[in-house]
């Protein structure tokens, strides 16, 4: 076979035979009589590939060679802050036990406080947390762990209906689910406008979420997760459970739910960005010299935003709170429930009111309960929040200690 190579071709290059660089004795590549600049044209050497060094047994192929250190350079460098691991592990680890808090363990307290809500039967409005938490522990004594945990699983369909509502109204519609910093009057109209669309679609769920937190153990009959869902969308048809004359229609309820959606989301934005500009404010962004300021630096970083939100929380569940007593008291008439007495913990009772609209409601708690009557159980959200901050200042200390040591 006859070779197809030119007669001038080499093996490094391709280059005439009148080249310079070919001047040697003989008609092959010699670089016995080139220059330097020439042979600056060619590899020389092999590129450093890892593995293809032959090594000895337990030695490794050196991946990048450092510079020596200049004598005394090792005093001036800063001492290393934590890995990137170990913080990215405590901003989880100090989310997840705010996360826990908010929507597990401070369930029990929003079960009492929606039950006494909802009790017009009750003369004691448990405004102090003392008699709060005398009545849950006999309401637990008397039928079981479970009584203060009913209706958790509902509550997170509720949460994932509203989440999953929210962000299919916002890609089917102009409406802005979140706010940029250049905000103007109408993005801030759109938005509120989403959130409202966002409860009115979640309120049948909530509505079933709210007969099962305050439902009795004693007749409840281990409800799943899904008959929330079942119990709403039955809501909305028209059938499922037969429930008396005296239900309101959904329409009746809309107002008052969505007044308590949107401007708990205010109330609770507008108080989380005031005091995040405050904290950020008072204790301003500092360069780490030693471990210590490091490991304060990054707790910094991290419970400024999850202070705001709970005092934001707070704010908003305080000056809403009548509110939501009326909204509660309007979403569970007519459903023949019922709920625990909670002036003792050891009986039930039944929910017969005939309330004719949110005007109705409000007058008649105020004539006939007084005006704390809106206030019943405010000391269930008392022990809630005290329970809330109690969590988020052993978990800054727990990781604090953690970071130090590390």
């Amino acid at each position: 076979m006859t070779s197809r190579r030119p007669d001038n071709f080499d093996g490094l290059g391709y280059r005439g035979r009148d080249d310079p660089a070919y001047s040697g004795g003989y008609s092959g590549r010699s670089f016995n009589n080139s220059s330097s600049v020439d042979l600056q044209n060619w590899v020389t050497t092999p590129p450093d590939i890892p593995g293809s060094r032959n090594l000895h047994f337990g030695e490794r192929t050196p991946q990048f060679e450092a510079a020596p250190a200049a004598p005394g350079a090792e005093d001036a460098l800063p001492t290393a802050p934590p890995s990137e691991q170990l913080n990215r592990f405590a901003g989880f680890g100090i989310g997840l036990a705010s996360l826990f808090t908010e929507n597990v363990l401070a369930h029990p307290c929003i079960v009492f406080r929606r039950q006494c809500q909802v009790n017009y039967h009750a003369r004691c409005y448990h405004l102090s947390p003392l008699t709060a938490v005398s009545v849950m522990y006999n309401v637990t004594k008397s039928q079981g762990p479970k009584a203060l945990w009913k209706g958790m699983g509902s509550t997170f369909v509720v949460q994932g209906v509203t989440l999953g509502t929210e962000g299919i109204i916002s890609e089917c519609t102009p409406l802005p689910r979140e706010l940029s910093h250049k905000w103007n009057p109408k993005q801030v109209i759109g938005h509120l406008v989403l959130k409202g669309l966002t409860c009115v679609v979640a309120m049948p769920f909530y509505s079933a979420s709210l007969i099962e937190t305050v439902q009795s153990e004693i007749i409840r009959d281990n409800p799943s997760i899904l008959d929330c869902v079942k119990e709403g969308v039955g809501r909305v048809m028209g059938m499922g459970v037969p429930h008396s004359k005296r239900l309101l229609p959904l329409w009746g309820l809309m107002l008052p739910t969505v007044l308590h959606g949107v401007l708990h989301y205010v109330v609770s934005s507008t108080v989380q960005r005031l005091v995040l500009f405050l904290l950020r404010r008072k204790s301003p962004a500092k360069q780490p010299v030693d471990g210590s300021e490091t490991v304060q630096t990054m707790l910094d970083a991290y419970f400024p935003e999850l202070m705001a939100s709970f005092v934001a929380s707070l704010c908003a569940d305080v000056l809403l709170y009548p509110l939501e007593t009326v909204m509660h008291r309007l979403h569970i008439q007519g459903t023949r429930t019922i709920i625990d007495n909670t002036d003792l913990g050891f009986e039930v009772l039944p929910i017969n009111t005939q309330y004719e609209g949110i005007r109705d409601c409000v007058n008649v708690i105020r004539r006939e309960e007084g005006a704390l009557g809106f206030y019943k159980g405010f000391g269930s959200i008392v022990v809630q929040y005290s329970l809330h901050a109690a969590v988020l200042q052993i978990t800054k200390v727990i990781y604090s200690t953690l970071l130090q040591n590390a």
